[in-house]
């Protein structure tokens, strides 16, 4: 190997920065170039968007947020066009010369969700060898025990909720925080037991908010005189649909969100206790990462790079304690990690008496 190429693709997480310092620290020290390829896979199609790294240029970003390399989550250059019925074979073909020809890459390190994924194997499967390094602050990447980015996400919403603690006991009020999630419930999970949550509304449980009321209602005669209910934005009431803001469009997914303030409401209405809802959105993806996420994350770049030299591709490294471990791409794509209702924390929550609505 003497080039290696590093790209980051879809949403952003706390992280990022710490694979891509891991990347080129672990592949100069081998006595390879490192380029980074700016705005995810944005960066394969056209000129000018990419550049040398060396490790220079990355020391210290492991504290930071975002990502030095700038990402996309739009478009997907397998997907087809409206109208035309097939792949864009043109953009792809082209993306692939310019791999091999002008960029005079040997491998590629694809740092993303389950959309970058999923585009990271057909570009394997077309070629280019290459290895994924899975991202998301949700959690929700199957074949792997936990991605960088959530421990932050969790710490943050943890944080906010600790802070509405005090607002709600000094009003006796009902307070609702919205996170993060999209499909999936880890960070409303984990933070809200996190917490100390007093109702969990996820995707995977469908709820009622009767029994979340009954339980409102329940804490009040014991002298609780504020509650607090953490709801993730995919989560939806039995019977009913996800709450969508903008909906999905060619090359992006549907927005989610706005359920915490209907649930405020129309908790104030069957409680006639005062509600008020925190809508935390990207504040969960800002910031500096957890000592826990940069080390994952570090962990995530040294092995993929690795497998880089020992030639190893089409695979995605995966955290399965107390090693990081490998896992092919093709069994990741198109599959998503939900929590299991039967999963040991929230057998746990509920033996603490949190509610989930059902």
């Amino acid at each position: 190997m003497k080039r290696i190429g590093v790209l980051t693709g879809g949403g952003d997480a706390p992280g990022l920065n710490a694979v891509i310092r891991a990347v080129v620290k672990s592949a100069c020290n081998h006595g390879c170039e490192c380029l980074g390829i700016r705005d995810s896979f944005d960066g394969l199609m056209g000129t000018g968007r990419a550049q040398a790294l060396t490790p220079a240029d990355v020391t210290g970003i492991h504290r930071q947020g975002g990502t030095i390399l700038g990402t996309s989550n739009r478009g997907d250059p397998f997907a087809p066009e409206s109208g035309d019925g097939g792949g864009r074979t043109h953009d792809v073909e082209q993306a692939i010369e310019r791999f091999h020809g002008e960029l005079g890459l040997d491998a590629l390190v694809a740092i993303g969700g389950d959309g970058t994924l999923a585009i990271a194997h057909e570009f394997f499967r077309r070629g280019i060898p290459l290895v994924g390094v899975p991202k998301t602050i949700d959690n929700d990447i199957v074949e792997t025990n936990s991605t960088f980015g959530f421990d932050t996400a969790v710490s943050f919403a943890t944080d906010a909720i600790d802070r509405l603690h005090t607002s709600a006991e000094a009003h006796h009020r009902v307070m609702v925080v919205e996170v993060m999630g999209r499909t999936a419930g880890w960070i409303a999970l984990y933070a809200g037991v996190a917490g100390g949550a007093d109702v969990i509304l996820m995707p995977e449980i469908p709820y009622r908010l009767d029994l979340v009321s009954a339980r409102i209602k329940e804490r009040e005669r014991y002298g609780a005189r504020h509650s607090i209910v953490v709801v993730a934005e995919g989560a939806a009431a039995s019977g009913g649909d996800v709450m969508v803001v903008e909906p999905a469009r060619e090359g992006r997914l549907a927005r989610l969100g706005g359920l915490g303030a209907r649930v405020a409401a129309e908790l104030e209405e069957l409680t006639g206790k005062e509600a008020r809802s925190v809508r935390l959105g990207h504040l969960q993806r800002g910031g500096g990462p957890t000592s826990f996420d940069r080390v994952l994350a570090t962990r995530f770049g040294g092995k993929a790079v690795e497998l880089v030299l020992a030639g190893e591709f089409g695979l995605m490294v995966a955290n399965h304690p107390p090693d990081i471990t490998t896992i092919p791409l093709g069994e990741v794509v198109r599959r998503t990690k939900l929590v299991p209702p039967e999963f040991d924390l929230v057998s746990t929550a509920r033996s603490l008496g949190i509610v989930f609505g059902d």
